[in-house]
């Protein structure tokens, strides 16, 4: 029987029961074992019909042929002067032995005749890895199990290398199964020798997982290379020093070096002296607190140039969420920056100019109201007044939300009462004499805010009184807790002509060049709240003018 328990095909049909037994007291009486192989385990080529007599049995009847095989076995050789004899008592034990050797080891491994790499024997891990039962693989040849050959040589000269040098020689192999699996092996084969015969054992690994992660890792890096080569700003990876790994030809360019003067490189080496402590700062933060920081920086390229520089970095953490490591942004700020400085210097001119000439007209505008009598006049007069004060309340507005957006505020817990009172504060005493102001504020509110929110408050009460035509305008300030806890309504109600729809605009985004806004006040507003996580809503009050509803989260809020 074979390995697998069906019928060998070479059995011997006039070997007896009787045959096996004297061979098996014969063994037991030399001390013998058989290996831990039972008939039906022992591999074809050592089964009994191979071998024609046994000790202490009948001999079996052979017919010429037979004889003329075995004598020919008996007499070959290999080109390199092995005998291949396997007619004999004592090559089937050499045979039984390296089945032994193979079962002893916990990995695939095979044992193979190193002058025709047949299969002799193979362990149970072997037979899993292939898909086939031990006594088939004994049947089959090293070029039966894999490719043809191992990277740049074919299999048979992969072997015959080790064949000859003896080993150890470790190398990849992929085999494809019978079900079309492409499965890749890593090789580690040697010359031994067993029970005085020398044989190729090749031990195998299956290392296809680690081919596929490698190929999906590679996939992923080459991803990365083709975002971070389109990606128009600097991309670069630091190790645990601070020194870049990893860069795209952006961050090459921004410096003026080549690859090898980025290599190895710190990052804080690239920027000019101020600007080296707070890149430096930044990596120690990133690396102590595992945050993500931005930081404008003066970057000194190869030819001695300053470059104003935006830098974002974050961290690469380990599987238990420690900093390894860090990625990062750069962003050439020099067109930006020139900009910006442009811009504000036109703002700053503008704002002081148009201030002062507004003052002027003012001024004047007041000086002919008290020289005329005319009533008709005078209103009109009143008229330039109000006009001018508007437009120096706008260019005040302006320079808030310049301020808002250059410092980018953080926000904090705020007491909403003292919010409600410097708001107040600030609204000029002749405007606010103009109305009735009324407030219901708990002194226990807290809220998150930036310190903003009394200038985003004082725009509302101020619009509040400039906008309402009644000869005393109301306006009611209230604020209350939402029942979530977590969030807190803040209330400016008046009884004015409502906000005109161009206005509301602001809010859903719906603003056109038709039809715009007029004003910064609403969008000053929403800016300050949004910048808190906070909402800003308008409908109708019940007096018939406006109700703004400012939704502001609490500290705790998550």
């Amino acid at each position: 029987m074979g390995r697998d328990g069906s019928e060998g095909e070479n059995e011997d049909p006039d070997a007896t029961g009787s045959d096996r037994e004297a061979v098996g007291s014969d063994r037991e009486a030399s001390g013998e074992s058989d290996q831990g192989f039972t008939e039906s385990d022992r591999p074809p080529d050592i089964a009994d019909a191979e071998h024609p007599t046994r000790a202490g049995g009948e001999a079996t009847p052979t017919t010429d042929d037979d004889s003329h095989a075995s004598d020919s076995r008996a007499d070959a050789s290999s080109p390199n002067g092995r005998s291949v004899d396997f007619g004999g008592m004592a090559d089937e034990e050499c045979v039984e032995a390296a089945w032994s050797f193979v079962e002893s080891v916990p990995t695939p491994t095979l044992a193979v005749d190193p002058d025709t790499t047949a299969i002799h024997a193979a362990n149970g891990h072997a037979a899993s890895l292939f898909g086939r039962d031990r006594s088939t693989l004994a049947l089959m040849g090293l070029t039966d199990i894999g490719g043809p050959t191992t990277g740049d040589n074919s299999i048979e000269e992969t072997f015959a290398s080790v064949v000859a040098s003896g080993g150890p020689e470790h190398f990849e192999w992929d085999l494809r199964t019978d079900d079309g699996e492409r499965r890749r092996l890593a090789v580690d084969a040697h010359m031994t020798t067993v029970a005085d015969r020398e044989w190729l054992v090749v031990t195998l690994t299956d290392a296809t997982a680690r081919v596929r992660s490698e190929q999906s890792t590679s996939e992923q890096l080459r991803t990365l290379d083709a975002i971070a080569s389109a990606v128009p700003m600097a991309l670069f990876q630091c190790d645990a020093a601070g020194t870049l790994t990893r860069w795209n030809d952006r961050l090459a360019t921004d410096t003026g070096y080549a690859a090898e003067g980025l290599s190895g490189r710190a990052l804080p080496d690239l920027f000019d002296d101020r600007s080296r402590s707070t890149v430096a700062d930044a990596l120690a933060e990133v690396y102590g607190e595992g945050t993500h920081i931005e930081r404008e920086a003066t970057l000194l390229t190869r030819s001695g140039e300053r470059t104003p520089y935006r830098l974002t970095v974050g961290p690469v953490t380990d599987t238990d969420g420690s900093p390894v490591g860090l990625v990062g942004v750069g962003e050439d700020r020099t067109e930006a920056s020139l900009r910006e400085e442009r811009l504000a210097v036109l703002t700053r001119v503008l704002r002081h100019n148009f201030r002062n000439e507004l003052n002027v007209v003012t001024g004047f505008t007041q000086q002919a109201k008290r020289k005329v009598d005319d009533p008709e006049t005078i209103a009109q007069l009143d008229r330039v007044i109000d006009t001018a004060e508007r437009l120096l309340h706008l260019g005040e507005t302006s320079r808030k939300v310049e301020r808002l957006l250059g410092d980018q505020p953080t926000p904090g817990p705020i007491p909403l009462a003292s919010v409600v009172t410097d708001a107040l504060g600030s609204i000029p005493a002749t405007l606010r004499d103009r109305a009735d102001i009324e407030t219901d504020v708990s002194p226990g509110i807290t809220v998150s805010a930036v310190d903003q929110l009394s200038d985003a408050l004082a725009e509302l009460v101020d619009n509040a009184i400039r906008h309402n035509d009644a000869e005393r305008p109301r306006v009611h300030v209230a604020a209350a807790e939402l029942p979530s806890e977590s969030w807190v309504s803040l209330v400016v109600a008046d009884d004015g002509p409502g906000i005109p729809p161009a206005e509301r605009a602001v809010l859903t985004g719906e603003e056109t060049p038709l039809d715009h806004a007029s004003g910064l006040g609403l969008w000053y507003v929403n800016w300050v709240v949004t910048a808190a996580g906070g909402e800003l809503a308008i409908t109708e009050s019940k007096g018939g003018g406006t109700r703004i509803e400012l939704s502001l989260r609490t500290p705790n809020a998550g």
